[in-house]
């Protein structure tokens, strides 16, 4: 396996845990105040690991086009995150969680509209199957 894949792959349980711990932490706790909550935390924990790395750099540093889209990320992340919040606030964690991954479709489809990247079989074939299987896991029949 390569380490980019280890990597995917902890993010994947991880947000596993996300909707678990989510869903345990919305009960009582408006879906807003919850995420500024954890992204106070997010905030935190990025800054102790980014300190013990020494890898802070001077602003000016930075390339401009690299920190506007990483703006943009950061506002499309707190946007997924607000309405995460609130979903499992109104559904169970085992219908939010799979409609969430549409996110995986969605980036196929994104990479290719505005990356260039290849929309070969597989990519077509592997996002219908994330797609039906939202559909089964999250839309019940009737």
């Amino acid at each position: 396996m390569k380490s980019w894949q280890l990597f995917a792959l902890g993010s994947a349980f991880f947000a596993g845990l996300t909707a678990i711990f989510g869903k345990m932490g919305v009960a009582g706790i408006n879906a807003d105040l919850a995420t500024l909550i954890r992204t106070v935390i997010i905030v935190i924990m990025i800054a102790v690991i980014v300190t013990y790395r020494g890898e802070w750099f001077p602003p000016q540093t930075l390339a401009l086009r690299s920190v506007s889209f990483l703006i943009l990320s950061g506002v499309a992340t707190g946007l997924s995150w607000l309405l995460y919040y609130r979903a499992l606030q109104l559904a169970p964690a085992s219908l939010v969680a799979p409609i969430d991954k549409l996110s995986v479709a969605f980036a196929i489809l994104l990479g290719v509209v505005f990356l260039g990247e290849e929309l070969n079989v597989r990519f077509m074939m592997g996002g219908s199957l994330v797609i039906v299987g939202v559909l089964v896991l999250a839309w019940p029949s009737g």
